[in-house]
């Protein structure tokens, strides 16, 4: 028909691809749902504050004595009073964190130098090396992690030093055992096989394709290996086996408040206090990330 226009549909716009979430934005997002777990991670960041600011905030010397100061109450000028050498609790708390946080995260961190790559190399390997390496690991998690870091601390000496290592020899076995049974599962997998087929080396195969594979369990266990670890400075230092006086620490501190809990229970209530909220915190910390990076919630 002339004079007749046909009005021809409009080509509908092509709608802009949805944006996939990348596993590390869902992991993201479940770890603030869990609100225990932030509560946790924001308690850690203040006493990490705390410990790296202490020369600034500390209001007083931590080994500075005074005659004329022993035992004295939570006042505004000490504001968690003092202790039976007239020094400043609140000072000694501020100090101690470094000790207790240093003594967890450099512990830990040694344990897992030591374990992942030995548990791997067990996963991976197999045969004379996974049962020599197994048979030992066994034999040192039959000993209960605190009975065996006191028993290695009184065998090198009493230092912060050798408390740590102590530690880091105790926790290394839990990090064996974890990295071996994830590299043998990871070893089955079609990826590893596909990487071995195209003539990729152990070493290669062991750091590119299986490691990284395992760092979220890793990850959980070390969190929660830090709480273990400061518990057991506290533990080591409490006993005269760790961090020596006049330098603070929170287990120093609680084995000198032990004999006037009823005339100044405040040198106690303190760097319990402080043990108690740091090793929580670091619990609820962990279990938040063994939520976040569950592999089953992935597509949550």
């Amino acid at each position: 028909m002339s004079g007749v226009s046909v009005r021809r549909p409009r080509a509908a716009a092509n709608p802009a691809p949805a944006r996939r979430d990348s596993p590390g934005r869902r992991a993201m997002r479940r770890f603030l749902r869990h609100r225990l777990a932030v509560f946790g991670l924001a308690v850690i960041v203040l006493f990490v504050l705390g410990a790296i600011l202490a020369p600034l905030i500390a209001p007083y010397d931590p080994t500075a004595t005074s005659w004329s100061l022993i035992r004295k109450p939570p006042s505004l000028a000490h504001w968690f009073g003092t202790d039976e050498n007239g020094r400043d609790v609140l000072s000694r708390t501020l100090w101690g964190a470094r000790t207790s946080l240093m003594a967890g995260g450099l512990s830990v961190a040694a344990a897992l130098a030591v374990g992942v790559p030995l548990g791997m190399l067990a996963g991976l390997a197999g045969g004379w090396v996974d049962a020599l390496i197994s048979r030992i690991t066994d034999a040192m998690l039959s000993v209960p992690f605190l009975i065996l870091a006191i028993a290695l601390a009184a065998f090198l000496g009493p230092a912060l030093e050798n408390a740590m290592l102590a530690i880091a020899i105790s926790a290394a076995p839990i990090f064996v055992r974890l990295a071996r049974g994830m590299a043998m599962e990871a070893k089955a997998t079609e990826w590893v096989e596909a990487a071995r087929a195209l003539g990729n080396p152990p070493w290669r195969t062991a750091v590119v394709h299986v490691l990284p594979n395992i760092v979220p369990p890793l990850l959980v266990q070390a969190t929660l290996a830090i709480a273990e670890a400061i518990i057991a400075e506290a533990s080591l230092s409490f006993l005269g086996l760790g961090q020596q006086p006049p330098a603070p620490s929170w287990g120093s501190m609680l084995n000198a408040a032990q004999r006037f809990l009823s005339q100044a229970p405040w040198m106690a209530i303190y760097p319990g206090l402080a043990i108690f909220l740091v090793v929580l915190s670091f619990n609820l910390l962990g279990d938040g990330l063994r939520d976040a990076l569950d592999p089953r919630a992935q597509r949550r």
